[in-house]
């Protein structure tokens, strides 16, 4: 495994992450998901990524269980506060001071650890005073509750805003949570160059669009039972938008590609997320431990110039890159509001 820091910060995390959004507490048994993450251990994965709202901070638990034991100086543990948890009450979501400093004691304590490494804005409030939220945040490390501040799917004045606060209060705003593939591009043109501009490591989930860039969804054919495209609990629905014939025929076409680079689809889609400098790490899922051990061989892996050229033509233009995807993708007033 290799590492890469986290922005400009000194924390190094790994270059290949395991997070658990869409299957433990939820599509895997408790069982199935700790064999998991021992794989992701033994594949010298140190850094694990949950949030509160996965199963309803059932992923949380079920993630403390599994990483009971291991040296926590070892361990990059990130979680993630905003969306509803709980009954649902009124105070249950959001980055209000409240929600915030009630939430990060119910990961500590569902995680079993006293401190996370990074804690992240889920998405941006547009409902709390943003100075609300930062100086919650920056209470949050003064009681060395987290180590850092990250937030996932901010655009690129969010973040700009969001790190002037930061430095005011003095506080380590490092990292930011996207949704990144060869298929989805949305944060190259703006999120990016500002989040180089302002020390900002990309964090990166879905690297294989949910499972498409796997190449086991085929054009023409129904979603292979049990894979993600079937799971009304959720996957179905993330998933959706990458199953048109077109995408599918062109990942197909992908596969003499990752042939010349002697890597499967997954691998190949893992290692080009990693080719952008301002990815820190990319996160995989898995529901069995042998995809775990698969996709980290991406790590370490450097494509060149001509392969990635090879790459965009074929996907051509179902590549989707409109910056104000990432604003269109957060809500714009509070679930339940």
């Amino acid at each position: 495994m290799d590492f890469r820091y986290l922005g400009n910060s000194g924390l190094k995390v790994s270059e290949i992450s395991y997070g658990n959004w869409l299957t433990h507490g939820s599509q895997v048994e408790n069982e199935q998901a700790k064999a998991c993450v021992r794989a992701a251990l033994e594949a010298g994965i140190t850094t694990f990524d949950t949030a509160d709202v996965y199963a309803n901070t059932a992923a949380e638990t079920v993630l403390g269980e599994a990483l009971e034991g291991q040296r926590r100086e070892s361990l990059e543990i990130l979680t993630k506060v905003y969306w509803p948890t709980g009954p649902g009450g009124p105070n249950d979501v959001g980055l209000s001071r409240k929600h915030i400093l009630e939430s990060i004691n119910g990961s500590l304590q569902r995680l079993k650890t006293d401190y996370v490494d990074v804690y992240q804005a889920h998405r941006f409030d547009t409902e709390t005073p943003l100075e609300e939220t930062m100086e919650a945040f920056a209470d949050v490390v003064r009681q060395g509750k987290a180590l850092y501040i990250g937030v996932s799917e901010w655009t690129a004045d969010q973040l700009r805003e969001g790190h002037r606060l930061a430095r005011e209060l003095r506080i380590p705003f490092v990292s930011n949570q996207p949704q990144y593939s060869m298929l989805w591009r949305v944060i190259e043109d703006e999120v990016v160059p500002a989040s180089e501009e302002l020390g900002i490591g990309q964090v990166v989930f879905s690297p294989i669009a949910q499972g498409v860039l796997t190449g086991k969804y085929k054009p023409g054919e129904q979603p292979p039972q049990g894979s993600r495209a079937t799971d009304e609990k959720g996957g179905a629905n993330f998933i959706k938008r990458f199953l048109t014939d077109d995408v599918l025929t062109r990942v197909q076409e992908l596969r003499p590609v990752a042939d010349e680079a002697g890597l499967s689809l997954s691998q190949l889609a893992i290692a080009w997320v990693l080719q952008n400098r301002n990815v820190s790490s990319a996160i995989i899922g898995a529901s069995r431990p042998e995809q775990v051990t698969e996709n980290v061989k991406a790590a370490g892996v450097t494509l060149e110039d001509a392969l990635l050229k090879r790459i965009d033509e074929t996907l051509g233009g179902v590549v989707e890159r409109d910056p104000a995807k990432t604003a269109q993708n957060a809500p714009q007033t509070r679930p339940g509001s």
